[in-house]
C-alpha cells in the first residue's frame, strides 16, 4: 500500500513537472513572439540581438523601450488576476467567482473612473483610489453578506448586486461626461497600450507583494475549499481567513485595474484550466494558475496587436471575446468543476 502511494505521489510530481515545463516553454516562446510582432515585424534573431547588443540601433529602441516593458506588464497582470481569482474561488467554494464577477474589479474601476472624469488633476493618484475602491467594494460585500458569519452563497449574491450597482454608476458617469471619454474608454476596455518601464516596475512591486501573501495563504485556501466544518477541525479561523484571502485578492485586482484598466475572464478561466491540469490542491494549482494567467494575457495582447494590421484590439476585449466562449465550452464539456 505504501509503495502504491509512493508511485502515485511520483506520478503527480512528474505530471506537475511536465505541466510547468510546457507552460514555461509556451510563455517564453509567446514572450519572444510578443516582442517580435508589431507595426514593424522582427525575426527572433533580430529580437535576441537587440536585447543583448547596444549597436542594434532602432530595433533595440523599439524592442527594449516599447515592446519589452509591455510584454512584462502583460505577464504581471495575468499572474496577478489569476491568483486573485483562484483565492476568491477558495473563499466562496465556487469556480465562477473572480474579481470581475463579484464586484471587486468594479469597485476599483468605479473609483478610478471617478477620478479620471471628475478630478482629472488627481490622475496621478489613480492607483490609490483604485485600491480604496476595491477595498470599499470588498467591505460592502461582506457587510451585506454577514449574518452571524459569512456564507459563500451570500457573498456571491452580494457581490453580483454590488457589481451591478457599480456598473450602473460607471455607465452614468460616462453618459454625463460623453465629451471626455478618450482616456476612459481605453481604461474600460483594458489596454496595455502605452505600457512602459515605469508602469511595469510599479506593477511588479504590487504583484510581488500580492503574490507573496497569496502563496503564504495556500494552506488556508486548501482548508476553505473543504467546507467550513472541515476547515475549523483543521484549526482554521474561517471568517478571518475569508477576509484575509479576499483582501489579498482585492489588492491584486486593484493593482491591475489601476495600471491597465478592466480585464475580465483571466481570474475565471486560468484557475479552472489549472484544476484540469494539476487538480485542486493549491500547492500545485496556484502556481499553475499564475503561469496560465500570464500566458493567457500575453497571448491575448499579442493576438490583439497582430490580428488586424494597423489596428490594435485592447487586451480586455480580446479576453472577453476568447474567454467567454471558451469558458462556456468548458462548462458544457465537463459539466462540473472538480479538476478530475
Amino acid at each position: 500500500m505504501g509503495k502504491k502511494n509512493q508511485n502515485r505521489a511520483g506520478n503527480r510530481l512528474l505530471r506537475l513537472g511536465v505541466v510547468w515545463g510546457v507552460l514555461l516553454a509556451l510563455l517564453f516562446f509567446t514572450f519572444l513572439l510578443s516582442i517580435a510582432i508589431g507595426s514593424a515585424r522582427y525575426s527572433i534573431p533580430q529580437v535576441w540581438n537587440a536585447l543583448w547588443h547596444e549597436n542594434a540601433g532602432k530595433v533595440r529602441i523599439t524592442v527594449l523601450y516599447l515592446r519589452l516593458p509591455r510584454a512584462v506588464l502583460a505577464v504581471l497582470v495575468g499572474a496577478s488576476l489569476s491568483a486573485a481569482g483562484a483565492l476568491l474561488q477558495a473563499v466562496m467554494r465556487n469556480p465562477l467567482a473572480d474579481p470581475g464577477t463579484i464586484g471587486v474589479s468594479a469597485g476599483a474601476g468605479a473609483a478610478a473612473i471617478t477620478v479620471l472624469l471628475l478630478f482629472p488633476g488627481l490622475s496621478y493618484s489613480v492607483p490609490l483610489f483604485a485600491f480604496a475602491g476595491a477595498a470599499g467594494a470588498c467591505v460592502l460585500i461582506y457587510l451585506l453578506a454577514w449574518k452571524g458569519g459569512v456564507d459563500p452563497v451570500r457573498i456571491i449574491l452580494s457581490g453580483v448586486a454590488v457589481n451591478s450597482v457599480l456598473g450602473g454608476y460607471n455607465a452614468f458617469l460616462q453618459l454625463q461626461n460623453s465629451d471626455n471619454l478618450s482616456g476612459v474608454l481605453a481604461f474600460m476596455n483594458g489596454s496595455l497600450s502605452g505600457g512602459n518601464w515605469t508602469k511595469a516596475s510599479v506593477c511588479a512591486v504590487y504583484a510581488a507583494i500580492g503574490l507573496f501573501f497569496a502563496f503564504l495563504s495556500i494552506r488556508n485556501a486548501n482548508a476553505l475549499q473543504l467546507g467550513d466544518e472541515m476547515a475549523k477541525n483543521l484549526g482554521i479561523r474561517v471568517n478571518l481567513s475569508r477576509i484575509v484571502l479576499s483582501a489579498i485578492s482585492a489588492f491584486l485586482a486593484a493593482a491591475t485595474v489601476a495600471e491597465v484598466g478592466m480585464i475580465g475572464f483571466v481570474g475565471l478561466c486560468a484557475p479552472h484550466i489549472s484544476r484540469m491540469l494539476v487538480g485542486s490542491d493549491y500547492k500545485a494549482m496556484l502556481p499553475t494558475s499564475v503561469l496560465t494567467g500570464a500566458l493567457m494575457v500575453l497571448a491575448a495582447d499579442t493576438l490583439g496587436r497582430s490580428l488586424i494590421p494597423g489596428t490594435e484590439i485592447p487586451v480586455g476585449v480580446m479576453m472577453s471575446v476568447c474567454g467567454g466562449p471558451f469558458f462556456l465550452y468548458m462548462l458544457r464539456k465537463r459539466g462540473k468543476f472538480n479538476g478530475t
